[in-house]
């Protein structure tokens, strides 16, 4: 699809648009399969759908983590799932020589909250033409993504995403404030809430044998999510995994497959109650 078509109808999805999948691909025949049955649950539900799956994890705790199969192989298993299930693919970038050969096969080419001011990325990724999600670093006020959009509506490319996935006040742990998702739209374009990533405890989980790895709080997930709706983003980003125990990548905060129906369900019944309580309400931005 064109990059302007999907933006335009992803900005103009009601109650609101879902990027979702595993967080790594972790073989072809899994992707496959998650990809199967979320198309299948956004389907029923009239939720436009970008599935979302990284093919390698560049910035794990330690170097000692599963990380993916690479660039080249897992741009093969994301096109065979565009493919197969005629859905639109988002994956992230973390080099700049990364982001043409991605932008043949994403739709969205996502930039991590670690690298969210880095120009030289933004530039690239913006020259692929093809959306950009920017997530918010968990260092950054929410008035910086005002600048990183606008580096990349300078490169020439006006579809981009700002993504909120936290805030990083002290140790091991990340704050979700909800004011940034208002603030957040000072960037002049969608705002996606991470209710997974969001929930993180950064190096806070001892492994057996020695070693740290990501905790996180699995169980907060719905509150993240039914709060981002209430207050009336466009679209959320959700890691859904079908054994999230078991996962090799940010297993403590995925959301297990067997429970989004009826979590999506919920969250649409909320953002159409409150976006009609807001309707009838003064405009923020005119107190």
């Amino acid at each position: 699809m064109d990059s302007t078509l999907l933006f335009n109808n992803l900005k103009a999805a009601e109650p609101f648009f879902l990027l979702a999948g595993p967080n790594v691909i972790e073989s072809e025949e899994h992707i496959l399969r998650m990809a199967n049955h979320l198309k299948t649950i956004t389907s029923k539900l009239g939720l436009p759908l970008v599935f979302k799956s990284s093919f390698d994890k560049a910035n794990r705790t330690s170097s000692k983590s599963f990380r993916g199969p690479g660039m080249s192989e897992g741009l093969k298993i994301l096109e065979k799932v565009k493919i197969a299930y005629d859905i639109p693919i988002v994956t992230d970038v973390h080099e700049t020589i990364q982001c043409e050969p991605v932008g043949r096969v994403a739709d969205i080419i996502q930039i991590p909250a670690f690298l969210c001011r880095q120009t030289d990325l933004l530039v690239a990724a913006a020259k692929t033409g093809k959306i950009i999600n920017i997530k918010k670093g968990q260092f950054c006020a929410p008035s910086v993504m005002i600048n990183s959009a606008e580096k990349v509506r300078l490169a020439g490319n006006s579809n981009v995403m700002v993504c909120e996935r936290g805030t990083m006040f002290g140790y091991n742990d990340l704050i979700i404030d909800p004011r940034n998702l208002e603030w957040m739209r000072e960037a002049n374009c969608p705002v996606v809430a991470d209710v997974t990533h969001s929930l993180q405890q950064p190096a806070g989980r001892k492994l057996d044998g020695g070693g740290v790895a990501s905790g996180g709080l699995r169980e907060l997930i719905p509150c993240i999510a039914r709060t981002s709706v209430a207050v009336g983003v466009d679209g959320i980003f959700m890691e859904v995994h079908d054994d999230p125990l078991n996962a090799p990548v940010d297993g403590p905060t995925q959301w297990p497959l067997r429970h989004l129906e009826e979590l999506l369900e919920e969250l649409m019944a909320i953002a159409v109650s409150f976006s009609t309580i807001f309707n009838k309400c003064i405009c923020p931005g005119s107190i």
